[in-house]
């Protein structure tokens, strides 16, 4: 069985998006700019089917985060719309486009059921009402020996921290202030979270920390 893993871009602050998030601004005011350092890399673009691009320090980091996953577990906010509440007439099929840029199977969290959605290119969104458990068990089924990463939003990642699920967590840390938005390791409740750093790796506007979840 492989590793439950995340890795999420994040302000010094603490947020993983900005505030006021919606359709027209779906990472909130000054989201975007947590963003700015893997955008123009080539590993990013070749995944979302552009050319050219930029190689630094931060390519070995995307490629990384992108090798042996198998499947992968996902926020209902971070999939979307904002707004959230039941799926009305099922056309909301997410930011991507026709072809996400995953090509594996996508849980969901949510709490409104919906029929699975196939996309083009491999990618399939599995929407799952009964728990963070099951999902996980969902998504290490459908990754057999392979890993199975987290891709957010907050609340997602938080769920399985605070349910000592997670094996391995790797943030970006972005020089950047936002004052609000969806905080990393907020609501943890009791959880006794223990975090041995195995990694750091500057690169330009960017630390890329590599944390194993200590149990």
């Amino acid at each position: 069985m492989g590793k439950l893993r995340s890795d999420i871009s994040i302000s010094l602050d603490g947020f993983v998006a900005g505030p006021n998030q919606s359709e027209e601004n779906p990472l909130g005011e000054g989201g975007e700019r947590l963003h700015d350092w893997v955008v123009p890399l080539a590993a990013w673009r070749e995944s979302h089917g552009y050319e050219g691009g930029e190689v630094n320090e931060s390519a070995r980091v995307v490629e990384e985060a992108r090798e042996n996953v198998g499947a992968a577990l996902m926020g209902r906010n971070m999939f979307g719309p904002p707004s959230g509440g039941p799926w009305d007439d099922g056309q909301w099929t997410g930011w991507w486009g026709d072809d996400p840029p995953y090509h594996y199977p996508v849980f969901i969290l949510t709490h409104h059921p919906r029929d699975p959605l196939e996309m083009e290119g491999g990618t399939t969104f599995h929407f799952v009402t009964d728990g963070i458990e099951s999902a996980l068990d969902q998504a290490r089924e459908a990754a057999g020996a392979k890993d199975v990463t987290i891709w957010g939003g907050a609340q997602a990642v938080n769920q399985y921290l605070a349910a000592g699920l997670l094996d391995e967590l790797e943030l970006h840390v972005v020089p950047v202030l936002l004052g609000d938005g969806a905080r990393l390791f907020d609501n943890l409740g009791d959880a006794e979270v223990k975090l041995e750093q195995v990694r750091a790796v500057e690169a330009p506007g960017v630390t890329h920390l590599r944390y194993r979840l200590v149990r």
